[in-house]
């Protein structure tokens, strides 16, 4: 009988054992992913100088010209972009505040005077 009672003890110590540990893991698996930082950007001003929807660039001007890459975010926008017009540009940056790439394009309508 005590053989029975100590084979019983073991048995419910192993799964309870057992079942602890998958609970264990099913709680991390639960859990959230950590979020990424949220990258900084900034909006640049300018002037289109050329456009190219294939290479995912645009050329803005400046001294020299400035060519970028785009986000496919915003490369549909380059398609519509015509040199000559004005455009605020929202820029991702990485960690060191050095650009990686425009996000976002938007064509600066023409001011008209009275």
């Amino acid at each position: 009988m005590k053989k029975i009672a100590m084979l019983l003890s073991a048995a419910l110590v192993v799964a309870g054992a057992a079942y602890a540990a998958q609970a264990t893991q099913t709680k991390e698996a639960a859990k959230p992913a950590p979020k990424a930082a949220a990258a900084k950007t900034h909006v640049v001003e300018a002037e289109v100088v050329s456009a190219d929807a294939t290479a995912k660039t645009l050329t803005i001007k400046g001294e020299p010209n400035k060519t970028v890459p785009v986000d496919a975010s915003a490369a549909a926008s380059l398609k519509m972009l015509k040199a000559g017009e004005k455009v605020k540009l929202t820029c991702r940056d990485n960690e060191k505040g050095e650009h990686e790439a425009i996000t976002h394009i938007a064509v600066e309508k023409a001011k008209t005077t009275k």
